[in-house]
């Protein structure tokens, strides 16, 4: 029986690969037919992609005038156009042209259209790849019924410098974990394929190493070894790219001297070449004209040649492939093979789309008023919020509250804010996005509280601090509400401060002058330095920026109706000077063995090395004990596999959910290895006192590395295996030896 099940799912799987195959071919042959009737100027129009009246640059061109070019067939895809009646508008406008050619509508969405999730590194947190999928799933179904075709998601660029504002839009600092979850937003933005209704197509960005800007300066310069970039930077664009991602944007930033958006290497020869990407690449905002400022291009006609020459095929709001690009064919500058192969990666992707069958069929009222403010949309966004809030501290058992019986006050410039729970790239305005739960409403709903704000958002003075004070000397327990405003992280928001802004730390201090123990919930798009606090709180729940849903979220996580279990995808700092600081650290010839022990080793002499929470923490309202590490065998050679086995038992009182992370130290190699890296995590539920064997299979891709030729493989030697709850609370350990 068994077998005839096999078979048939084999039978199953062939089936839908031969369709896809031959559907493949359909398209290419259309493709080819339609590039045939194409003029050069109409072939350049559908590699130029301009923005409506919204903009998230600099507006570049009369708005009168990008009509004019819809409506003549000279543009191939519009940003920041959403709403079933604004899309077909414009799609109708596309439709006089002599090929009536449909345009691509491309939108950020980030973390939700009309539902909004926690912001992705908050989702990160989550460790969860099946809530990151569906939330992903959820953003695109309702920018779909708006008549979204594409959004410039997901970001999995690597970040491992706080100060860089767009840290909020990425996975965090880890290879495999953002490899992972770039390909759970990949695969929940997409659907099961391109073309159906519930489902856009996503974007890889920003190609590549964007999240390494020089001193966390965005737009600014990278710089790094080619070992550094295949080992950390680019793995979770090639797992993105595995996972079928329609398209990939380019980056502002120079790598190694070299403009992303004109970097052949990483767009001809990486991209397209050994991944053999069928995709296209669009450019970041204006990324081709700005290579004249770089200093790589001589002027706009020169930048046009430079990037499409390396691969990127569409401009956006550059205006430099429609000024230059029929110019450089005639002249020989760029080959007509080029331009062909960039217009057939684009018209490809329309043809997934289904856009020639019906241009409309984005565009639906009905379907348009039905999906969006989806009940079960807010619910799916409570759940991923809940997953994402991280129980940083909680001494004495503090938390989860009583409903009764304990007087709550609830103080802090964000206690009673909406807006910063949705944190940044929030399409529309707060009309047309979903009803936003505040901290305090949320708390509201579980046990009669006070409330006092004690300062604004920003908390620039502190004029209400006495009255919040007296608020707090009636309550029992004090739950503050602090952290950073929803502006101060996102694109254009570095900051070399990375502290809580204004008066926050002073109203912490004089409330803590009252004696009465004090529950900090953080709001955050990026790790934050609150030293003060982390010192001094009974305990904290980092929240990040928990979108719609964000209050409902912060009140069961304390008063325990969802016993919290994130861990953080970034390392939490002590100050801007560790900076930037990861687990993946290096050892180096003077490494420091004790606290004590610091003169003439890798330290600093007045502050720890250590950061203040580090990669992988995350409390519970639980115990876990990890015992009975076992190995299946103490080496290995070849291809062969190990098994690595522990139990798992939850030795508290109450279930939860443990994320159990699995790490590695190659000890000794041709090139100096990383002291920790993670290559496997589970998530495990458990009843008080259950116990469950957790395993995880040891290969020899889990060995490899990029070594100094950038050859991909395992060296033989020891290696040091480790399990345990964070980077640095590892519970079990053995050795593994690689024979060969």
């Amino acid at each position: 029986m068994k077998t005839r099940h096999i078979v048939a799912a084999l039978g199953a799987a062939l089936s839908l690969c031969a369709q896809a195959q031959v559907q493949d071919a359909q398209i290419e042959r259309k493709v080819t037919a339609l590039m045939q009737k194409m003029t050069v100027a109409e072939k350049v129009g559908q590699l130029n992609q301009l923005s409506d009246r919204e903009a998230t640059g600099p507006v570049t061109s009369e708005y009168a005038a990008k009509l004019e070019a819809v409506r003549s067939g000279k543009v191939g895809s519009l940003l920041n156009v959403a709403g079933v009646a604004s899309t077909r508008a414009m799609q109708e406008l596309a439709l006089q042209s002599r090929l009536k050619i449909p345009l691509l509508f491309g939108l950020d969405v980030i973390h939700g259209y009309r539902t909004v999730f926690p912001v992705p590194l908050g989702e990160a947190a989550s460790w969860d790849l099946e809530a990151i999928e569906l939330s992903a799933h959820i953003a695109a179904k309702e920018a779909s019924a708006a008549g979204v075709h594409w959004t410039f998601a997901p970001m999995v660029d690597i970040a491992r410098d706080p100060r860089w504002g767009r840290v909020m839009e990425g996975a965090g600092e880890d290879t495999y974990l953002g490899s992972q979850i770039a390909v759970a937003r990949v695969h929940g933005f997409q659907g099961k394929k391109l073309g159906a209704t519930d489902a856009v197509m996503a974007t890889a960005k920003h190609f590549a190493a964007y999240g390494a800007a020089i001193a966390g300066r965005d737009y600014n310069a990278v710089d790094m070894s080619e070992q550094q970039l295949y080992e950390v930077y680019l793995p979770p664009f090639k797992a993105a790219a595995d996972a079928g991602a329609a398209t990939f944007m380019n980056s502002f930033n120079s790598l190694n001297g070299v403009p992303a958006t004109g970097n052949s290497l990483l767009q001809r020869d990486i991209l397209k070449g050994a991944w053999k990407f069928k995709g296209f690449v669009v450019s970041d905002w204006g990324s081709v004209r700005e290579m004249v400022p770089h200093g790589y291009a001589a002027d706009l006609s020169d930048a046009a040649v430079k990037a499409i020459n390396a691969g990127s095929d569409m401009d956006m709001e550059g205006y430099a492939y429609t000024q230059h690009l029929e110019q450089a064919i005639k002249d020989g500058k760029v080959k007509m093979a080029t331009l062909d192969d960039a217009v057939r990666r684009v018209l490809t992707k329309k043809f997934e789309l289904g856009l020639f069958d019906d241009p409309y069929r984005y565009s639906d009222p009905a379907r348009e008023q039905a999906v969006l403010g989806n009940d079960a949309h807010r619910a799916a966004a409570l759940d991923v919020a809940q997953k994402s809030l991280v129980l940083l501290k909680n001494d004495g058992h503090l938390l989860p509250l009583a409903r009764s019986g304990q007087r709550i006050a609830v103080i802090g410039p964000l206690a009673d804010s909406r807006r910063d729970l949705e944190g940044g790239w929030v399409p529309g305005d707060e009309r047309t996005r979903a009803r936003v739960i505040s901290i305090l409403e949320g708390m509201r709903g579980k046990a009669q509280v006070s409330y006092a704000q004690a300062c604004a958002p920003g908390c620039a003075g502190t004029e209400g601090f006495a009255a919040a004070v007296e608020t707090a000397s009636q309550a029992d327990i004090i739950v503050l509400a602090v952290g950073e405003t929803w502006d101060l992280s996102g694109e254009a928001k570095s900051r070399t401060d990375i502290s809580l802004p204004g008066q926050q730390e002073a109203l912490f201090r004089v409330l803590k002058a009252t004696g009465k123990p004090i529950v900090a919930v953080l709001l955050a798009g990026r790790p934050l330095v609150f030293n003060t606090i982390a010192d001094q709180a009974d305990a904290i729940v980092y929240a990040w920026f928990p979108g719609s849903e964000g209050g409902n979220a912060v009140a069961n996580v304390l008063f325990g109706d969802y016993n919290p279990s994130a861990k953080l995808p970034i390392t939490l700092p002590r100050s801007v000077g560790q900076i930037p600081l990861s687990y993946t650290q290096y050892s180096t010839g003077r490494p420091v063995v004790n606290k004590k022990d610091i003169v003439y080793k890798s330290a600093y002499i007045d502050a720890p090395t250590t950061p203040r929470y580090a990669f992988g923490h995350g409390l519970s309202y639980t115990d876990f004990k990890y015992s009975g590490l076992t190995l299946s065998s103490p080496s290995m050679a070849g291809r062969q596999k190990v098994t690595l086995s522990f139990d798992l038992a939850n030795s508290g009182k109450v279930e939860g959910t443990e994320i159990v992370q699995f790490y590695l130290r190659d000890m000794v190699a041709s090139v100096v290895r990383p002291l920790k890296e993670l290559k496997g995590f589970q998530k495990v539920h458990l009843k008080p006192g259950e116990t469950r064997r957790v395993s995880f299979t040891i290969d020899r891709d889990t060995l490899s590395f990029y070594n100094s030729k950038l050859a991909w493989g395992a060296e033989a030697g020891d290696f040091k295996l480790m399990v345990g709850s964070a980077s640095d609370d590892i519970r079990l350990e053995t050795r593994l030896t690689l024979t060969r």
